[in-house]
């Protein structure tokens, strides 16, 4: 079978035990779905089974039969998380019981609002009873179409099989652009093949020598061969029931619940912020268990106002926004559509809000805090991928980062009062570093502040050093200065210092000490004629050479290495080439 081009179906049954389900399955796609021996031996469906259907139009879909007993609810809910559209299979001996209305709770909790009902059995009822039957299911499902089958004698099969090719073609599948994730509901082994899982492809597609990650587990994973019901596909696609050769991995590697999904897309969260839709009332702190995907999570409730919650969870989950789950004790007591799959612990009431309305823009601009790359944006989970475009429209780039206009505003105007602030009380070096005005990875925003850069600092547009009211204090130093000859003298104020160095009033020293430019300049011509006469200068003859002190000599000669014109060997100085005259 080759792959199709549009994205599949996948449809569920659901409705009380020993209604009819597996029955009417085999007699619309000629499989019997009950496959463990106690199935058989017991006549009732313990675990999910599966068989594709055709239907009237040429259009395949797959097809999942759920149990219908209580005990095995939890089996239930794993396979009808995975479907799109569902079969509520109604006895016309017993009408709906209690499994029939919490099976068709489970749907609307998890969003499945298409469907058809098939009133099953019709065989063995008088006509009035029939139609009291279908006239019930009518009530029950408001708006889903109602056909009375019996498939012992094959009535009313063709008509259902026409009602789900009708519903199958008004619906779209839900989200099926997203990236590649598969819930996992099986994993076994076969002999010269290996490990292989199956499971309904919620999203994406997978070829042969995909390479695919198994969370929350954490490990990657090779396909080999895709199988879509028996048969080997180059591709499948969203909606399709899917078997995977997973060469290398265990069969103890994988269990129903984890989900193969495309490497670094999904996060993986010990909470989830859902929008909360109650069945019963569920107090704050109630511990339950959450259905999600086919994996059943152990997890505590912790109430955000009326309509939201955060779960927090046992084991992660791999969530995604708009994902819905369904909350159990003993009974189903609830579910909820997930707003931010990965949420920090303590969730902004008005950002659920913010959520629930679900405009992208809208949200990527509240998850803007700090600027993000739009991997980032995509692998956050609060946006479809193929949204971002659209929700980043109006947003500021820099280096492949998207700020909001208001938060570089902000940032302009903190920049600018730092700045000030930086110049009135530091005039004689007015910049800061840039780093000061920007964390790390947004610095390149930088140039977007509307500031002037000079030698790695940000400057208030034409902001130049001054020494303001410290004029008295340079020029008393300078005169100091000169007065000091060559040995100079030590500065305390090393601001000033630099200061003066930069508008060519002194030259720094090691040691904080200084010389003025003029005394700078005659002791290097005195130690450049001393070394082109003898070859070498030493410290003690350079010493004497300017009637100096021996400390203030070496911080000389040191600073004439620093500047290139000697070279230090042993205990002389030599000039360096670029020194040399000529």
């Amino acid at each position: 079978m080759g792959a199709e081009t549009v994205p599949s179906l996948c449809l569920g049954t659901a409705g009380h035990i020993d209604h009819g389900k597996t029955w009417l399955v085999k007699a619309l796609t000629g499989k019997d779905t009950d496959r463990l021996p106690e199935e058989q031996e017991r006549g009732i469906s313990i675990d999910l089974g599966y068989a594709p259907l055709d239907l009237p139009d040429g259009r395949r879909i797959s097809l999942i039969d759920v149990p219908g007993h209580e005990r095995f609810i939890r089996n239930m809910v794993a396979g009808a998380t995975g479907i799109d559209l569902f079969l509520l299979v109604v006895d016309a001996t017993e009408g709906a019981r209690a499994q029939t209305h919490e099976h068709l709770a489970i749907l609307r909790l998890l969003g499945i609002e298409r469907g058809v009902v098939a009133v099953t059995k019709a065989d063995t009822v008088p006509v009035d009873t029939l139609e009291l039957a279908v006239d019930e299911a009518r009530e029950l499902v408001p708006g889903a179409d109602v056909v009375a089958v019996s498939a012992k004698t094959g009535a009313g099969l063709d008509e259902l099989r026409a009602a789900l090719a009708a519903a199958a073609n008004s619906h779209e599948r839900r989200r099926s652009s997203l990236p590649t994730r598969l819930f996992v509901d099986r994993v076994f082994t076969l002999r010269g093949i290996g490990t292989v899982a199956t499971g309904t492809l919620w999203s994406g597609s997978i070829g042969n020598g995909d390479e695919l990650r198994v969370e929350p587990r954490g490990f990657d994973v090779r396909v080999r061969s895709v199988q879509v019901h028996d048969e080997s596909v180059e591709r499948a696609i969203a909606g399709q029931r899917v078997a995977l050769s997973l060469p290398g991995v265990e069969r103890t590697d994988l269990a129903r619940g984890d989900v193969v999904v495309a490497p670094g897309v999904y996060p993986v969260s010990y909470r989830l912020d859902v929008l909360l839709e109650e069945l019963e009332q569920i107090s704050d702190g109630a511990p339950l268990q959450v259905h999600h995907g086919t994996a059943e999570i152990a997890a505590r409730v912790v109430r955000i106002g009326p309509r939201h919650a955060q779960l927090r969870l046992a084991d992660p989950a791999v969530a995604a926004r708009g994902d819905h789950v369904v909350l159990r004790r003993e009974t189903t007591v609830g579910g909820g559509r997930v707003l931010d799959p990965q949420p920090p612990r303590a969730s902004d009431p008005a950002w659920l809000e913010t959520l629930e309305r679900g405009d992208p823009a809208e949200i990527i601009r509240g998850y803007l805090v700090e600027p993000k790359t739009r991997d980032e944006m995509s692998r956050s989970g609060l946006v479809d991928p193929g949204g971002i475009d659209a929700a980043v429209e109006g947003l500021v780039e820099a280096g492949g980062l998207y700020a909001t206009p208001e938060w570089l505003e902000q940032k302009r105007s903190d920049a600018r009062e730092l700045l000030a602030a930086r110049a009135e009380h530091s005039p004689l070096d007015p910049g800061l570093a840039e780093g000061a005005l920007l964390p790390p990875r947004a610095t390149p925003f930088i140039s977007l502040l509307g500031v002037e850069r000079r030698d790695g600092k940000a400057y208030v547009p034409g902001a130049r050093p001054e020494l303001g009211a410290r004029t008295g204090a340079g020029e008393k130093l300078e005169s100091e200065l000169a007065e000091a000859g060559a040995q100079g003298l030590k500065v305390e104020d090393d601001e000033l210092a630099r200061f003066m160095e930069a508008e060519g009033r002194l030259v720094r020293l090691g040691g904080g000490h200084a010389v003025a430019p003029a005394e700078y300049a005659r002791a290097r011509d005195t130690l450049v004629a001393e070394c082109e006469r003898e070859g070498h200068i030493t410290l003690a003859r350079f010493r004497d050479l300017l009637g100096i002190s021996r400390r203030p000599a070496q911080l000389l000669l040191e600073r004439f290495d620093t500047d290139g014109i000697t070279r230090r060997v042993g205990d002389e100085r030599i000039l360096r080439r670029s020194a040399l005259p000529g």
